[in-house]
């Protein structure tokens, strides 16, 4: 039955009434000529409070308004006149102009005659269809809300009601550039909710922090890195502000010593503990959070219509109720919950052993979304965005479908090829004779941290435009002044108290700079040191740059500020990253070969 023949009162799924604009990329609601056209369904139901709320509303999916074109006829086939701009049957209306956007081109109808030779044609698209989708779609790259921030996109309003957000109180940078590197701290919980998931987690459990990723993307977005940080780590979690229901602030009491995990949901942690406690851990202060609970996998799984994994032997886990022979199979829902949770039959049976399963998991899960099985389907993409914000919880600054729409595209630039998971190197913990946790690797995971933190790709990736890359390597290259000309303040930003002092001192008596001075605290912490110059002081900079180890990229041209003495002066800021006088601050321009890893583009089988 066609969209002319079907019953006006009729239900009618919303993904019918979606249809795909090759010319455009973005998919238009397609509604009876007759009935009037809504950019968006409208909301199923009150708004909850800080929810957006528009005046009057549109009639929602199934509506008796609005009747539904099938989602897989043509886009040029039976096209509404008020959506094309061409006149309706019986009307001389001349085309209509939107502000900012073409008007497209006529199309022949089935069956009707071609048009003759000097009329306006169709206009040949520019771009393939898959890529002007995978463009529009771009949200669909970061695991499961990537998926959520471009699929809300398709009607804005009715999504916001879904979403679910707390603050982040204080502890993160206030979200996401567009013109910086991101960091998006995700959490899977171990909270029961929704029914059929008795069967795993803590019974009662609050929801503690049971998978943890911060997904690091560079700033040009050529790369990412996911690194997992094992719940069993003993860290210390910091004291965390956090605000109550009813607006008053609680400082909950940091504890040494602890599990990772035990960062949220004990003690009545949120997940800005969390955020501080990857802080305090990596140096690395996230922008933005997301948490999910059991529900979000299986949910997202399902919507996409399964996710293919690989086992290279059988798994028969009674804990997490999965039993597979070995090889390929797609799996959702309940199976794609068991799959993840499941640990004892991978690997050593550890909690390390399935955070390799897991990563492999997401891996499949984004060149599912990656594939043009998934952005091509209005269906699919329509159940992502109802899964996505339904399932997921993020930070007050993340709480529109907007603001994940465009977080979406920022990550939807990314290639699955060059987005790496690895995770945080640990050792057996020493002080326990049956081993439970684990400790920080001390020899490996500060290189790590340092990557990340310096925005250094874990694969063969263009980091920065040539032109730019040129231009930050030439800041070390020129005549160099003597070090006893080298005029510098030294501020403390971030970097172990008395490193300031300890600084001037070698500077002073073992490399001759004796016009340095200690200028004490920094207006702010940084993550990296950082030395600010007057074009006039571009020889002092350089030489100082070679006495400390910094490279081009830690050297701010500026403006000089005036010291004790009344004279210009450079300003050296040690940042988190200040390991100690003497000590080099060269970053490396990729990750050593002995890291372990892997990248999202390549089909890995369990073992």
């Amino acid at each position: 039955m066609d969209a002319h023949s079907r019953g006006r009162g009729e239900n009618v799924d919303p993904a019918d009434q979606w249809v795909l604009n090759p010319d455009t990329g973005e998919y238009e609601l397609r509604l009876s000529p007759s009935a009037p056209q809504s950019p968006i369904p409208g909301p199923r139901g009150p708004r909850r409070p800080g929810g957006a709320n528009p005046g009057g509303g549109n009639p929602g999916p199934g509506s008796p308004r609005g009747r539904s074109a099938p989602s897989d006829r043509p886009a040029d086939e039976d096209r509404p006149a008020e959506r094309s701009g061409r006149a309706a049957p019986g009307r001389e209306t001349p085309e209509r102009e939107t502000p900012g956007r073409e008007v497209p081109p006529q199309r022949r109808r089935r069956g009707a005659p071609e048009e003759p030779p000097g009329r306006r044609g169709r206009r040949p698209a520019k771009k393939s269809k898959a890529k002007k989708v995978l463009l529009w779609t771009g949200g669909t790259m970061a695991f499961v809300v990537l998926a959520t921030g471009v699929g809300g996109y398709l009607y804005l309003e009715h999504l916001n009601d879904n979403i679910t957000s707390v603050s982040d109180d204080g502890a993160g940078t206030g979200g996401f550039s567009k013109d910086k590197a991101i960091n998006i701290l995700l959490i899977g919980t171990d909270k029961r909710t929704g029914s059929g998931n008795e069967g795993y987690g803590d019974a009662g459990s609050a929801g503690h922090a049971d998978t943890t990723i911060l997904l690091h993307v560079s700033k040009d977005r050529s790369n990412a890195t996911a690194l997992s940080i094992p719940r069993d780590l003993i860290v210390d979690v910091p004291d965390c502000p956090t605000q109550q229901e009813d607006g008053s602030e609680k400082v909950i009491p940091g504890t040494p010593g602890v599990r990772f995990n035990t960062s949220l949901g004990q003690s009545g942690r949120t997940p800005s503990c969390t955020m501080r406690t990857v802080t305090e851990l990596t140096g690395i202060k996230p922008d933005n959070f997301m948490v999910a609970d059991f529900n979000a996998v299986k949910t997202l799984t399902s919507a996409v219509g399964g996710v293919e994994v690989c086992l290279a032997k059988d798994i028969d886990d009674p804990d997490s109720h999965l039993k597979l022979p070995k090889g390929t199979h797609t799996i959702e829902g309940e199976d794609a919950l068991a799959y993840v949770r499941t640990r004892h039959s991978v690997g050593l049976g550890g909690d390390l052993s399935r955070i390799g399963l897991q990563q492999q998991f997401l891996s499949a899960l984004m060149r599912k979304l990656k594939s043009n099985d998934t952005l091509t389907s209005p269906s699919k993409m329509i159940k992502l965005a109802e899964a996505g914000t339904e399932a997921l919880t993020v930070d007050s600054a993340l709480n529109s479908i907007n603001k994940l729409k465009d977080l979406g595209l920022e990550l939807g630039k990314l290639d699955v090829k060059n987005l790496t998971f690895t995770t945080v190197p640990v050792l057996d913990n020493p002080a326990e004779t049956v081993k439970a946790t684990v400790v920080l690797n001390d020899a490996k995971a500060p290189e790590i941290f340092d990557l990340i933190r310096n925005d250094v790709s874990f694969t063969e990736v263009k980091q920065q435009k040539k032109k730019e890359k040129a231009a930050v390597a030439a800041r070390l290259k020129g005549e160099k002044a003597p070090a006893s000309e080298v005029r510098v303040r030294i501020l403390n930003g971030g970097a172990a108290a008395g490193s300031a002092q300890s600084t001037l001192s070698w500077l002073q008596v073992e490399q001759g700079v004796t016009k340095s001075e200690n200028a004490g605290n920094a207006p702010a912490e940084l993550a990296r040191t950082t030395l600010e110059y007057a074009p006039d002081q571009a020889d002092q900079a350089r030489r100082l740059a070679a006495v400390m180890g910094l490279s081009g990229s830690a050297m701010k041209p500026g403006e000089s500020v005036t010291n004790s003495q009344g004279v210009p002066a450079m300003t050296l800021t040690l940042g988190k990253d200040f390991k100690g006088a003497g000590v080099s601050l060269t970053v490396p321009d990729k990750a050593p070969d002995d890291i372990e890893k892997s990248t999202a583009d390549k089909v890995e089988c369990a073992k």
